[in-house]
Order: structure tokens, then sequence, then C-alpha cells
């Protein structure tokens, strides 16, 4: 609702901030307040609905840009396009929003101007953006909140030191790691609600942390480590943490924000919104802001057409693919590059601008790749000039853009790259053309990166025209597997890299024929793998034990759509999301296929395992731990004997209060028969037993003469004779 402010009233705010406003031409301004951000603290959680807003009074998104052009009327037009260009990169600015005073005399502006955004935060990084903008040598913005002149008219004439309040510490946002019984965290949303829960397999079900209705409005995320975790709003982002508080920690302005992606370590997160234009001879715009996590600072920001961010990714909105920016350099978050035309574009950290000030110049670039634990680029190019100059996958270091290893490839229709968890691998899948270029057979390119002069072998199927389904690397591990063939029985390869008899050679371990399965899960902790059958599969599982080569189980989660296995592989979650209008929810299994319960919901979206860290024991120490494993879990099998005793014993009370409940209804029943027995000997002509004994059971015959019919019958004399 807006908000009538009287000229009076802005001319005391205006003198504040050094503004003539004596001749303004206007007797009102009709100024709407700023609306708040749109993520509620708790103590308002209640009174948060999904179509609640919520605004503010005041001037808070409002500010003033002083030091413009002073102009005629003829070029007032051309002045309003360059200052609203410029501003609206930064938020929505409102209609009427923008106003620049003139001199009545002169009738030229007077040199600044008021503009009225949706959002006190746009406001605010407007102002951060924009000051000491140089339009040209003679004007360099200056510009201020509208409601900076209260914080003006109190600053003191004598300096007084700032008050030292004392140290205070947070709460640890990886208290959740400590939990007495090792359990994990997962978050899950239904309808309006979003729940964080344990996963008390001991107990068989589910342990409340955290709820909240409306949470969100799009989805949640966790980060990469699991510090936090992220809601998507209207106004922007926010992130929340803790192990069972989940308050809010930063929240990050963007109005309109469709998607967010975090850097590896955690340490930034890139938001992403698209605009329609308001002029349809614009293009469709699109806006990235890259955040400190911490601090909730803007530390590069990123404006375009739909069109220049629409080159390679996975997937995304409006044809733009995300996410836009891939992370590189591990978990320090050193490096982050974006696909151009020709080029792709590597910036650091430290200063969020291109190394060495220039992209990296690739002609005609496909799609590109990080190592997940090294700086190391592996780049896809086709081939060019009709098959003249043949495909090529580079290696290629950063920051130094030396390139590492090349392999030429010929006859390319497509190209995948899949990095092995450790960085220890590469797997190029090739789609190749036959010789008519009337169809395609597939093989692989295996990049050893850690070895000496980063050998390459070639595997190629068996069957050549046999389709790849799905690829997936071992995570940690030298094996990998793939579905090949036709549906609906497709056959399931797995191989190694490494063997005692076979170093240094790619070797097929073993093949499964006619799986129902079009996707492959395997464990975080490797050795495991589920053989999925998503959507027209039914949602058939087999869990099989690659070290042993055999089943370990099989269960159906009939519709199936989603399957996350939990940071440390003990557990895998199967649901049904709101895709279906039917079964929704989700099932939990051990990792050996054993269903230990099921949780169903309508309207689910979402569930999501909260990630781990790595851990903290050496490579040494774990195999420690591993080689000694049954004296470790001896006290693990003691409180799992306990647990299961004390399920046993709450099955047996259980039982012992429902036949107590049992016999206080069969009391007050026979309490009630007695009661009512003068009733049932009225109604019986006095006899006043109840006892079926007393009584005598006769057997009466009764004969009815139904119908009668009358026939004549004719007959000769001499057949009768």
């Amino acid at each position: 609702m807006a908000t009538l402010v009287s000229t009076a009233d802005i001319d005391a705010k205006a003198m504040g901030l050094g503004i003539d406003i004596s001749k303004v031409d206007l007797d009102y301004i009709r100024l709407p307040p700023g609306e708040d951000f749109g993520i509620k603290s708790d103590d308002d959680e209640d009174i948060f609905k999904e179509d609640a807003q919520e605004f503010e009074t005041g001037f808070g998104n409002v500010i003033v840009v002083g030091n413009l052009p002073v102009v005629p009327p003829e070029k007032f037009e051309k002045l309003e396009v360059v200052i609203r260009k410029i501003y609206s990169q930064i938020g929505v600015i409102k209609d009427d929003g923008l106003w620049m005073p003139v001199n009545r005399e002169t009738k030229k502006t007077l040199g600044y101007c008021f503009i009225e955004f949706n959002t006190l935060q746009e406001a605010e990084l407007a102002k951060e953006k924009t000051h000491l903008y140089k339009l040209d040598k003679a004007h360099i913005f200056s510009v201020n909140l509208f409601d900076d002149f209260d914080r003006f008219m109190k600053v003191p004439d004598e300096w007084v030191p700032p008050e030292i309040k004392p140290y205070t510490p947070g709460e640890n946002l990886q208290q959740w790691l400590t939990d007495e019984k090792a359990r994990d965290q997962f978050v899950i949303r239904a309808g309006s609600d979003t729940e964080v829960l344990w996963n008390d397999s001991r107990h068989l079900k589910p342990e409340l942390v955290y709820r909240r209705g409306y949470w969100t409005e799009s989805f949640v995320q966790w980060s990469p480590l699991g510090t936090y975790l992220a809601t998507v709003h209207r106004q922007g982002a926010a992130v929340w943490g803790g192990a069972t508080t989940f308050n809010r920690l930063t929240r990050y302005a963007h109005p309109q924000v469709k998607l967010i992606d975090f850097s590896p370590g955690e340490k930034y997160l890139v938001t992403y919104s698209s605009h329609e234009p308001s002029n349809p001879r614009d293009t469709h715009r699109v806006v990235l802001n890259i955040f400190d996590v911490r601090t909730g600072k803007v530390m590069r920001d990123f404006k375009g057409s739909a069109e220049e961010f629409a080159t390679g990714g996975t997937g995304g909105v409006s044809g733009v693919s995300w996410p836009v920016f891939r992370w590189g350099g591990g978990r320090d978050d050193k490096f982050f590059a974006r696909i151009g035309k020709n080029v792709i574009s590597v910036y650091d950290t430290e200063t969020f601008t291109l190394i060495d000030k220039k992209s990296l110049k690739v002609e005609n670039v496909m799609d590109f790749s990080w190592s997940p634990t090294d700086p190391i680029l592996a780049v896809f190019v086709p081939e060019l000039g009709g098959g003249n100059q043949p495909a090529r996958v580079s290696l290629v270091q950063i920051p130094s853009k030396e390139e590492l290893r090349q392999k030429n490839l010929f006859s390319v229709s497509d190209c995948k790259m899949y990095w092995q968890s450790n960085g220890d691998y590469l797997a190029v899948k090739v789609d190749r053309y036959t010789k008519t270029k009337k169809s395609t057979y597939t093989g692989f390119e295996l990049f050893r990166i850690k070895e000496r002069d980063m050998p390459i072998e070639v595997l190629e199927l068996e069957n050549k025209n046999d389709k790849i389904v799905a690829f997936s690397w071992e995570p940690k591990g030298h094996r990998f597997a793939i579905i090949h063939g036709d549906s609906p029985k497709p056959d399931i390869s797995i191989y190694s890299l490494w063997s005692a008899h076979n170093s240094g050679r790619v070797s097929k371990l073993t093949t499964l024929k006619g799986k129902q399965a079009n996707a492959l899960y395997w464990s975080p902790a490797g050795r495991f793998i589920i053989l999925a059958g998503l959507k027209g599969f039914n949602g058939q599982l087999e869990f099989y034990n690659v070290d042993e080569l055999e089943t370990m189980g099989t269960g159906e989660h009939f519709m199936a759509t989603d399957i996350e296995w939990d940071p440390t592989g003990r557990y895998v979650a199967t649901s049904v999301t709101s895709v279906h209008e039917m079964e929704n929810g989700f099932n939990i299994w051990s990792f050996n296929g054993k269903l230990l319960y099921q949780i169903p919901r309508d309207h689910f979206y979402q569930f999501l395992w909260r990630p781990r860290p790595p851990s903290f024991l050496s490579a040494e120490k774990e195999e420690e731990i591993g080689k000694n494993l049954k004296k470790y879990s001896k006290k693990y099998e003691a409180e799992d004997q306990d647990v299961s005793l004390l399920l046993s014993e709450q099955d047996r009370e259980k039982r012992k209060m429902l036949q107590e409940e049992w016999d206080c209804w069969s009391q007050e029943w026979k309490k009630f028969h007695e009661e009512e027995m003068e009733i049932r000997q009225l109604l019986r002509d006095g006899e006043a037993s109840d006892e079926e004994e007393k009584y005598e059971a006769e057997e009466v015959e009764v004969e009815e003469v139904l119908n009668v019919t009358e026939e004549v019958i004719s007959y000769d004399e001499q057949t009768m004779n």
C-alpha cells in the first residue's frame, strides 16, 4: 500500500543529505514502503504463510543518486534511459519509481534523482555497487539511502569509542556429527512442511529434529559438507544451521532467485535469476551473484542475456544451463569457470577476476569438466572442418594453462566425461559413427591421471552395437559399472582398472545378464552397488556386493523416482515424489537390501541426506580400524542387543496394554448386559434365562402346495395294446 509523503518531510531528509529540494515541482510524492526480505525469524513463525507479505515502513527501499548531469527538457528521456539501464540491472525499479526533480525557473534537472526499488536489500545493493560510479569525467555518482538522513543527524559532535561487547561463542554448526548413536540426519519436504529428522534405524523409525511450515517457497538444499541448509524465497536465499535449532545464519538478497549452488568447500553461494524484459525488443535478462557464505557479501555479479549463459551444463531453466559456473581446485574453492563461445573463462577467488585477465581460447569448445581434487580441466572439442580436424579431449593445468595430455578422436558424434571421485581416473565415453555414417557405436577412453605420462586405455564392449544406458565409477575406488544393451533387460558389466594379477590394465570382473535396471548407485564407501530400475521398470532394486560378485538382496519400491545413499554407505533411501499422484513417501533400506521402515507422505517433494565432511582420520588409521573392526564392533553389538531387548519389552508392554484395554471394555459391556436383564425378560415373555442351553430347538416341517397344473394327454390305443 502506498504512503503519501509531503514535500516538507522529504525536504527535511534531503537537507540532511545536502540536497536542495526547495524547487521541487510536486506537492506530494507517492512512495510505497519497502518489503520485508520474506524470511521470518522464529518469533514470527506463526504468522508467516506462503501468500502472506509483511511490509516495512519508511524509505529504506529508496536511494538518492547525486551528481547527475543537469539537462534541459529535451534530454530528460535520454538521461532517464541511461539511469534506468544502470539500476535495473541491480534490482526491480517500481512503476513510476524513478523521479528527477526539476528547477521551476530553468526547467532543467537539479542534478539528482530518487529511485524506488521493490526491497530494501535491492536499494542497499544499488548503493554499494554504484556509489562513486563514474558516468563520465565530470559526473561521479554519490549514492545514499533515503533513510541515511536519520543516521547522519545523530552523529555526535565528539567521538566516543565504541562499546566493546564481551565475546559470546556461537553454536557449533557441526554438533550433529557428535550424535552418540552415530545417526545421520535427512530433510524432507511434504505439503507446506519442511522437516529435519534423525534416521533411527535401531528403532525402525525417524526421529523429528525440527519442523517448520512454509520454510521455503521452492526447494531446500544442503551445503556440500552439511554445515548449512539453504532455503529459497522470492526476495533471495538464506542459510540455516545447528544440530537441532536451525537458526537463520545469513541471508542473501537476490529478487526472484530460481537456482542456487554452493562451492565444494562451502565458502561461496551462487544465485541465479532471470527477468522478462519490460521492452519486447530487449533480451531475456539473467543475473548471477556470487556471495560469501559467511558474510553475505556479493563478491562478484554477472549479468547478460539468456543466450550468453546457455552453453554447457546439464540442465537449467529458461534455456540457461545449470550450473553456469563449475568449481575447481578441490575443496579450497580456488577457481571457478564457465564456458562461452570459443572460450573457457576461468576466475580465481582471490580477486574474482579472470586468470591472467583473459579467457582460455578454445575454438569451438563444446564441454569441460574439473577434476574433483586437482586444478585440472578436461576439455572436449568436436571435429572441425567436416572431419579434417579431429575431435580431441585435452587436460589443462590451471592456473598455468599448460596442456598436460591430449587425445585425438575420430568420427565422433557425441562425448561425455566422467571423473572418479578421487581424481585418479577420467573416463571419456565416445560415440562414433560407423563407416556408413548410418549408425553409431560406443567406446571408452580411460585416462590414468595420477600415473606417469597419464597413460590412456581403450575399452570397447564385446558387442559394439550395445546402447550405453548408464556409467558410474566406484567412489574412491578403481572399478566402474556400465549398463548396456536394449530394454527391457539390458546387461550390466563391471570392470576394474587394477587387480593383483592384472596391474595396469583394464579387466572385466563380471557381466550380469538380463537385469531390469536403468540406473546405478554406488555406496559412498564403495564395494556395494544398487542396480535400480526406475520409471518404466517400477522401482526394481538389486543390492549387489562387488567384492564377492554376488547379490545380497532384492526389493521393490513401486514407482520409485529417486534413490540416495546416506553419507556413510550404511543405509539407502528410495522415494516417490509428487511426480506421481499416488504412493508418495520414502522407504529406508539397509545396505544389503533389508527394508527397515516405510513413511508415506502426501504431496512429497524432496528427500536429502545431510552430507558429512571428510573424516579427520588418516588413511592408516582407517585401515587399522578396518582390520580391528570386530574389536570395535563389540560395543555396538551390545548396544544393538540392548535396543532389541528394549524393543521386545516395549512390544510386550504394548500387547499387555491392549489386553488390559480389552478386558476393561469387556467388563463394561458385561455390566451393561446385567443392567438390561429386566428389559430382556419383558421382551422374552417372562423368560429370565440368558443361557443358550436352557432353550430347546424344535424342527418344524411345513408342506405347502406351490402350484397345480392339469394337462390332457392323448394316446394311441394300438400303442397301449
